[in-house]
């Protein structure tokens, strides 16, 4: 039976700081570390063990992938990173403390911004310190300017149906160590989440979360694996 496990990475500095973090590079905390280690040796205890891993381009993903499968012994399976894995694009808010925002823009504003279906975020100002488009990893790459949630889930459930989908049809354990947002998306799609609802879904780190997939390639019930 293929399975696929969606694991959000461990806390990150940013996370820490309560800061606005989006597509900007930023490593994990001590606790962010210990996530990781955690849902790897839960992996290993629980005999779901990947075969084949997915991380974006954004090193608090790609490590979190790194220390889980470390701790899991299967660091040495197939990797691919790919930039459409990627948190969503926060814009202009990139960087930006989460309660100064609130105090400068309203509850209200900040909360549509994170919150909405469809309503991204101001634009990031083009040669700001937080733009991305000169970005060596991201030469050739159409780096978004801000991305609302039905935005970051055009990018991402294309790359899910074109690269990983075939993985799991060959009866592969797809391991995906990605974002909040993300992973939002595939969770939308795989247990058919309406526009509403899923704006208020949580995705906590480092908890991995699976699908078992049955031979009309089906998704089941999604559950974390700390509870199945």
């Amino acid at each position: 039976m293929a399975k696929l496990i969606l694991v959000r990475h461990g806390q990150s500095q940013w996370n820490l700081e309560n800061r606005f973090t989006g597509w900007w590079d930023v490593d994990l905390t001590e606790k962010g570390e210990a996530e990781a280690a955690a849902a790897g040796e839960l992996l290993k205890e629980r005999g779901v063990l990947p075969t084949v891993a997915f991380t974006s381009f954004q090193t608090r993903a790609i490590r979190t992938l790194h220390i889980a499968l470390h701790k899991a012994d299967r660091l040495w399976i197939p990797e691919t990173k790919d930039w459409r894995l990627n948190e969503r694009h926060y814009g202009g808010l990139t960087g930006l403390d989460k309660q100064e925002t609130r105090d400068r823009h309203g509850d209200e504003q900040v909360h549509i911004w994170r919150r909405s279906f469809d309503v991204p975020p101001p634009d990031i100002e083009e040669g700001s310190g937080y733009d991305l488009s000169n970005d060596s990893r991201y030469a050739g790459i159409p780096v978004p300017k801000a991305e609302s949630l039905k935005l970051t889930i055009e990018r991402v459930l294309p790359y899910f149906t074109s690269s990983i989908l075939p993985m799991l049809s060959a009866g592969e354990t797809v391991i995906v160590s990605a974002h909040g947002n993300s992973l939002r998306a595939l969770v939308k799609h795989l247990s058919n989440i309406s526009d509403d609802d899923i704006t208020g879904l949580e995705i906590p780190t480092g908890q991995p979360i699976v699908y078992e997939f049955d031979d009309a390639m089906k998704p089941g019930e999604r559950y974390y694996l700390k509870d199945g």
